[in-house]
C-alpha cells in the first residue's frame, strides 16, 4: 500500500477536464487534414473531446401519417400490440435521445411536446424536460403534456411509471434497446411505422449508413498500420466512490471502438454487457487510454481524483500517463443518428489529440 500511496504521490495530472458542459467543436480542420500523432498508444496527458454540431436535418420527402394504424411495443413482458391514433402531440424517451431523432429526421419535431434530459433538437432547446435525477420519468410532468403517443425504448423508467402512463389512457410503444448500428437503423424503421409514414425509413437509414460509412472511411488514415501504436482503450462509467464499471460487447461503445479501429480492451478479455469492474482485472486489461463521460470524471474532481479513488488505474499504462479522455455524457451513446460527428470527435482525441488543445 505504501508502494501504491508513493505513485499516487507523483502522478498529478493537471489539466484534467472537471466541468460538466458539453464541448463543442468549433473551426475545427476536417479529419483529412489531420495528421495523428507518431504513436497514440504512449501519448501523455487528457483530452477532453469536442463534439461537433449536429448536422443531420429533417428529411427533404415528406409524408402524410397514415392513421390509425397497430404497431408492435416490445414491451419488457413481451410483445403486444398497440393502435396509434394520433401523432400531435409526441414524447420520444430514450437514455441517447436517439429516438427523439428519428422523430425530427422524419419531420415531426414540431408535434414533440417534451424531451428526455439527452434530447438535443436544434430550434426545440426549449421543449420542457420530463426527466427528472438524471434519468427517471416524472409522471405528472408528462400527463400535463397531454401526450397523444409516447415512445420509449426502455432505457429509462421506471418500469411501472411507464406502466402508469399507459393505466392513464396514453398509446405507449416500446421500439427495442440499440446497442449497434443496425440495431439502431431498426429502430428507425419501427419509428417510421409508429408514426404512420413506414416508406420514408428506407431512405433516411439509407443516408445515414452512408454518412456513417463516410466518416469511418475518413478516420483510416489516422489509425496506425503498426498494431503496437493503436490505442488499447477501455470504457469506464464512473459516479463518485461507488461506481465504477467497464462497458464490453453489446454496451455500444463497442460498435464505436470498432468504428475507430482501435484496440477494445473489454473485447479482449470476453467483457460483456455493462458490469463493475474490480482492480485486478482492470490491472491485468492493462488499457493505455481510458474513456469516461466529462460529469463522471467530474464526479471524483478530475484525472487526479479519479487516481485517488480508484488508485488501481494508476496501475495501468493509461494511468501511469494520465491518459484519460472524457466525452460529454449526452453524446457518447447517441445511435446511428449521431454516430458520425461521435466518431469525428473520437478520432481526434485518440489520434489527434494535440488538434484539440485550447
Amino acid at each position: 500500500m505504501l508502494g501504491l500511496t508513493a505513485v499516487l504521490a507523483v502522478a498529478g495530472c493537471a489539466g484534467g477536464s472537471t466541468h460538466s458542459d458539453v464541448e463543442k467543436a468549433k473551426d475545427l480542420p476536417p479529419l483529412s487534414e489531420l495528421t495523428a500523432v507518431e504513436d497514440p498508444s504512449a501519448y501523455e496527458g487528457p483530452t477532453t473531446v469536442k463534439i461537433p454540431a449536429v448536422d443531420f436535418k429533417p428529411m427533404d420527402k415528406k409524408a402524410t401519417p397514415q392513421l390509425p394504424v397497430t404497431v408492435t411495443s416490445n414491451n419488457l413482458s413481451g410483445e403486444t400490440q398497440v393502435t396509434v391514433e394520433s401523432v400531435d402531440r409526441v414524447l420520444a424517451l430514450s437514455l441517447t435521445g436517439s429516438l427523439a431523432d428519428y422523430v425530427y429526421a422524419y419531420g415531426f419535431a414540431d408535434k414533440l411536446v417534451g424531451r428526455d434530459i439527452s434530447t438535443e433538437l436544434p430550434g426545440y432547446e426549449d421543449l420542457p424536460v420530463v426527466t427528472r435525477n438524471g434519468h427517471s420519468i416524472d409522471p405528472e410532468a408528462v400527463l400535463d403534456l397531454n401526450p397523444t403517443l409516447i415512445i420509449t425504448d426502455g432505457s429509462i423508467g421506471p418500469v411501472d411509471v411507464i406502466e402508469q402512463l399507459a393505466d392513464a389512457g396514453v398509446p405507449v410503444v416500446f421500439t427495442k434497446n440499440a446497442s449497434t448500428f443496425e440495431e439502431s437503423y431498426e429502430q428507425g424503421r419501427h419509428i417510421a411505422e409508429i408514426l404512420g409514414v413506414p416508406e420514408l425509413a428506407d431512405p433516411l437509414i439509407t443516408d445515414l449508413q452512408k454518412n456513417i460509412d463516410a466518416k469511418i472511411a475518413e478516420v483510416k488514415h489516422l489509425i496506425p498500420t503498426d498494431e503496437a501504436k493503436k490505442p488499447r482503450v477501455a470504457f469506464l462509467y464512473i459516479r463518485g466512490e461507488g461506481v465504477f464499471y467497464l462497458f464490453g460487447e453489446g454496451s455500444g461503445i463497442d460498435t464505436i471502438f470498432a468504428a475507430l479501429g482501435v484496440i477494445d480492451v473489454a473485447k479482449e478479455i470476453g467483457w460483456v454487457g455493462e458490469r463493475p469492474m474490480n482492480d485486478e482485472a482492470l490491472v491485468n486489461a492493462n488499457p493505455d487510454t481510458i474513456l469516461v463521460m466529462t460529469k463522471g470524471l467530474a464526479s471524483v474532481d478530475g484525472v487526479d481524483g479519479l487516481l485517488e479513488v480508484h488508485p488501481a488505474v494508476v496501475l495501468t499504462d493509461a494511468g501511469k500517463k494520465c491518459r484519460v479522455v472524457d466525452a460529454p455524457d449526452t453524446s457518447l451513446f447517441t445511435g446511428a443518428t449521431r454516430a458520425p460527428q461521435v466518431i469525428d470527435a473520437l478520432a481526434r482525441a485518440f489520434y489527434a489529440p494535440d488538434s484539440l488543445a485550447e
